[in-house]
């Protein structure tokens, strides 16, 4: 179940990183098919700064059901954001919940609120049902 598995974590490196949730590797397993979104981009401060600083976020979404199974981050502020993330997605929130929200403008967790298209979709591919063949499913009703 998603909820024993929505407990946050992070590693306080340089740069940070912060997870809650499920891996793409587990979502694909336990769901199948699922919606990945990411962004890839210089904060606000790296730029103004002209530091050469990135921060990485993903959020792995259940293409079915559209709950948000996992978010992912690397770059400053990493476990402060995904303490608060933790709590959506133990919620069971969908990424219709996240797109929903105002994000505070401009810091980088707006972004987790303002990613709109997946950057890849995968799908795993099912299984005939039960005494049906591929071609059985795809044809149309013989009337």
């Amino acid at each position: 179940m998603l909820m024993d598995r929505a407990i946050p974590s992070a590693v306080f490196s340089q740069p940070p990183i912060g997870q809650v949730g499920l891996t793409e590797e587990q979502a694909v397993q336990e769901y199948g098919d699922i919606d990945v979104f990411t962004a890839n981009f210089r904060p606000l401060k790296a730029t103004l700064s002209g530091l050469p600083d990135r921060v990485f976020m993903k959020i792995i979404v259940c293409a079915i059901t559209n709950r948000v199974l996992g978010v992912h981050m690397c770059g400053e502020d990493a476990a402060e954001i995904i303490q608060g993330i933790a709590i959506a997605v133990k919620a069971g929130l969908t990424k219709g919940d996240f797109d929903a929200t105002v994000g505070i403008h401009p810091t980088s967790a707006e972004e987790f609120v303002t990613m709109r298209s997946p950057t890849r979709k995968i799908r795993r591919p099912h299984p005939p049902l039960e005494g049906k063949t591929d071609t059985d499913v795809k044809s149309p009703a013989k009337v």
